[in-house]
C-alpha cells in the first residue's frame, strides 16, 4: 500500500511539475522519472547533439480532392528560392433538381458564379459607404443604399505589384469526367477544359451592398459581401434551358456526364493565393419566361441555383516550377545520410524536411539513463531560420509532424494532452534574429532510451491539423481515425515555405536536438 501510495504521489507531482515547465516558451521539462522521488537533490544538464538533417521531396503532389478540401487557394506567385506556384480549383456542377421546368419562351439574361473570399470579421479594416438620397430603379424608390467594402484577410504572396495586385480570373467548363465524391485525386493531375465561360479583374477585395426604402425600411436589395464572375449567357442557354425535358436534365448521373464541370484559373503567374471554402461556391442562372397578368406579358425575373457544393467532386490542382531555383538545386542533390546545410519547406505538396538523431547520440544518452541514472525531462529539436529567408512571404507558424512511415500522431498528442499549455511547435522571433522553431518530441525519445522503441526519422511538412469544428479538438486524434490520424492535415492548402538552416557543422545555428536531464548528485 505504501508503494502504490508513493507511485501516485509521484505521478501526481511530477505531472503538476511538467506542466508549469511547457508554460515557458523555452520548452524545459515534461516529466521527470520516478526514480528521483528520493532523498537528495537532482542536479538540471543539457545535453546539444547534431542531427542529421534532409530534405524530402513530395515530388510537388498531394492529394487534393473533398476528403482534403474544406478550404482552397486560388491564384499564384513567384518566390526567388522555391519558384512559381500556380493553384487552380476544378467543381463538377450538378442540378439543384432534376427534369426543371423553366417556363414558355425562357430566355437566359445572365449567369453568375460565385466565390466568397476569407473576409474579416472586425470592423476596422471595412470601408463603409452611406448614400441617403438613393433613387432605387425599380418603382423609383427614394433609399438609403449603404455599401461595405471588405479586404480579403487570408494573402499569401506579392499583395502589392504596382500599387495594387490584380488578379484575372477566369473560369472555363471541364470537359472531362471527374469522377465521385470518392475519387482520390492529386495535384498534380489535370482535367481538360474547353470556352472561356467568364473572366474578372479581381483587386484583392469584395463589396455588399444592402438598400432601404425611406419610407418604411423595407429591404429592396441585398448583395453580400462576395466575388462574383459573370459568366456567358448564351452557354447556359444553350446548356442548360433549352435542354428543359430533355434526358441531359433527367437525372444526377446523366447530368454530371453532359455537364462535366468548371475551372477557375487565373491568367497571371505572379501575384499571391487567396482562400476560400468550395462547399460556400454558388452559380446562379438568371432567366426570364412568359408570364400573362391581366393579358399583359410581364415576364418577370426568375433564379435557377445550379449546385456546386458537398455532392460534388472538387479538386485543386497546383503547379509548380522550380527551374533555376534554390530549392530546385537541393532537391537534387538531398542527402539523408549526411544531411543538407539549407532545408527547404513548403506546403501544398513542396518539400518537407528529414531529421535523423544519430546512433552514436542514442547510444550516449542510453548511458545517461542505464549507468548514470540520469532522467530525460525534455527533448526538442530546434531549427533556425536561414539567413537568406529575405523576403516578406509568410513564414509556416506549424508543422504537420510525424515519425517515418508512421500514419499514428506522434505519442507526445496524447501523453501531454492533459496540459492545456502543451504545443508541439513553439516559434521565436519568426521575422527576428534569432528566429527558430522547437518541436517537442520528449515523449518519442524516452520511448527510444527507456523502452527501446525503433529511433525512426522525423518527418516535417508545412502545414496543421485539422480540428474538428464542434469541439475544437483534433480531427485524429477521434477513436475513428486513430489509426491514420495524419491525414487529418491542412497541407493541402497551407501555402507557407520557409528555409531553414540543417545539417552544416560551421553554423552554430545548425539543426539540433536539445535534451535537458537529471541525475542525483
Amino acid at each position: 500500500m505504501t508503494k502504490k501510495f508513493q507511485g501516485l504521489l509521484q505521478i501526481t507531482f511530477f505531472a503538476l511539475v511538467g506542466s508549469l515547465l511547457l508554460i515557458n516558451c523555452e520548452p524545459n521539462a515534461d516529466n521527470l522519472g520516478s526514480q528521483f522521488f528520493t532523498n537528495g537533490a537532482a542536479q538540471d544538464s543539457v545535453v546539444l547533439k547534431d542531427l542529421i538533417a534532409y530534405n524530402i521531396s513530395n515530388n510537388d503532389t498531394i492529394r487534393t480532392d473533398n476528403a482534403k478540401m474544406d478550404s482552397v487557394t486560388l491564384g499564384a506567385f513567384d518566390v526567388p528560392q522555391f519558384g512559381k506556384l500556380k493553384s487552380s480549383y476544378f467543381t463538377q456542377v450538378r442540378l439543384s433538381s432534376y427534369a426543371p421546368t423553366f417556363g414558355t419562351n425562357a430566355k437566359a439574361d445572365s449567369a453568375v458564379l460565385v466565390i466568397t473570399p476569407s473576409l474579416p470579421t472586425s470592423t476596422d479594416s471595412i470601408r463603409k459607404s452611406t448614400i441617403n438620397n438613393f433613387i432605387y430603379p425599380t418603382g423609383n424608390i427614394a433609399s438609403t443604399k449603404i455599401t461595405k467594402t471588405y479586404p480579403v484577410i487570408y494573402k499569401y504572396g506579392r499583395t502589392k505589384i504596382g500599387g495594387k495586385t490584380k488578379l484575372t480570373i477566369n473560369v472555363n467548363e471541364v470537359t472531362d469526367y471527374m469522377g465521385s465524391t470518392v475519387t482520390k485525386l492529386y495535384s498534380n493531375q489535370d482535367f481538360a477544359t474547353g470556352a472561356l465561360l467568364g473572366s474578372k479583374d479581381f483587386y484583392g477585395d469584395v463589396t455588399s451592398v444592402n438598400i432601404k426604402s425611406n419610407a418604411d425600411s423595407t429591404e429592396l436589395f441585398n448583395r453580400e459581401a462576395n466575388l462574383r464572375i459573370p459568366l456567358d449567357s448564351t452557354f447556359f442557354q444553350n446548356k442548360i434551358i433549352a435542354k428543359a425535358g430533355m434526358p441531359e436534365l433527367s437525372d444526377v448521373s446523366t447530368f454530371i456526364r453532359y455537364f462535366r464541370g468548371l475551372k477557375v484559373s487565373v491568367a497571371e503567374n505572379d501575384g499571391y493565393l487567396f482562400k476560400f471554402a468550395p462547399n460556400q461556391v454558388k452559380l446562379q442562372l438568371y432567366y426570364k419566361s412568359d408570364s400573362i397578368v391581366d393579358g399583359v406579358n410581364t415576364r418577370p425575373q426568375n433564379v435557377f441555383s445550379l449546385d456546386v457544393g458537398s455532392n460534388n467532386v472538387h479538386f485543386q490542382k497546383i503547379d509548380f516550377d522550380r527551374n533555376g531555383t534554390a530549392a530546385g538545386a537541393a532537391m537534387a542533390v538531398s542527402d539523408s545520410i549526411n544531411g543538407s546545410p539549407k532545408l527547404f519547406l513548403q506546403g501544398m505538396g513542396g518539400p518537407g524536411v528529414g531529421l535523423k538523431i544519430p546512433a552514436t547520440t542514442i547510444a550516449s544518452l542510453k548511458d545517461l539513463y542505464n549507468n548514470q541514472k540520469a532522467g530525460i525531462l525534455s527533448a526538442t529539436i530546434r531549427l533556425y531560420s536561414d539567413n537568406s529567408w529575405l523576403n516578406n512571404f509568410g513564414k509556416p507558424k506549424y508543422f504537420v509532424t510525424k515519425q517515418k512511415n508512421v500514419s499514428t500522431f506522434l505519442k507526445e498528442f496524447t501523453t501531454y494532452s492533459i496540459n492545456p499549455n502543451f504545443r508541439l511547435i513553439t516559434t521565436n522571433n519568426l521575422y527576428g534574429n534569432p528566429s527558430y522553431y522547437d518541436i517537442n518530441i520528449t515523449k518519442t525519445v524516452k520511448d527510444v532510451i527507456e523502452t527501446e522503441a525503433p529511433n525512426k526519422d522525423i518527418v516535417i511538412n508545412v502545414g496543421d491539423y485539422t480540428l474538428d469544428a464542434a469541439t475544437q479538438s483534433f480531427l485524429g486524434l477521434a477513436s475513428s481515425n486513430l489509426a491514420y490520424g495524419q491525414n487529418f492535415n491542412t497541407r493541402s492548402y497551407t501555402p507557407n515555405a520557409v528555409v531553414l538552416v540543417g545539417t552544416d557543422s560551421l553554423n552554430p545555428q545548425r539543426a539540433q536536438l536539445r535534451v535537458i536531464y537529471a541525475k542525483k548528485q
